[in-house]
């Protein structure tokens, strides 16, 4: 099994957390991490989960590393039916009319290019008591779970190869 932990961040929290994450697999699952900053849709992978991790910044809106990846969306349209994604989001319930909107965006623009979400986005509230890696590591436990056995359930249908 292999995933793809992608962030967008502002102030390097999306990264942390992603670098946490991986050190939280090693050994279970190969984890490759990257910024959003450096990629462009065809670099979504279609053999493994991606998981993006995108902070929210001002009023709701996307960190500066995930712009040029949501402006390549944008612009490409891309069809992303071979991709599955699972997302989990940075955000901070004092500003409740925008809480985690950076998730949503991206989570957003992904499903209307065709791309196959697992589970429920994650959540995180900058302003409770818990670290981000006390909230998302069992999320990711979770959605990783779900991606086995839809991986399962799909590879007995069609008789396909298992790829997580």
């Amino acid at each position: 099994m292999q995933i793809h932990l992608l962030y967008g961040t502002e102030t390097g929290t999306a990264e942390i957390l992603c670098d946490d994450l991986k050190d939280e697999l090693d050994g279970e699952i190969e984890c490759v991490v990257q910024s959003l900053e450096d990629m462009g849709p065809a670099d979504l992978s279609t053999d493994a989960l991606n998981v993006f991790v995108v902070a929210t910044t001002g009023s709701g809106e996307l960190p500066f590393t995930a712009i040029p990846f949501f402006d390549k969306l944008q612009a490409e349209k891309p069809d992303l039916s071979n991709v599955q994604f699972a997302i989990f989001g940075l955000g901070d319930k004092t500003f409740a009319a925008t809480f985690n909107y950076g998730s949503q965006t991206i989570m957003d623009k992904l499903l209307e290019l065709n791309a196959k979400q697992v589970g429920t986005r994650g959540l995180f509230d900058a302003s409770g008591n818990e670290m981000p890696e006390e909230v998302a590591m069992p999320w990711l436990r979770e959605t990783l779970e779900a991606a086995s056995v839809s991986k399962a359930s799909t590879s007995e249908q069609t008789g396909a190869r298992q790829l997580w």
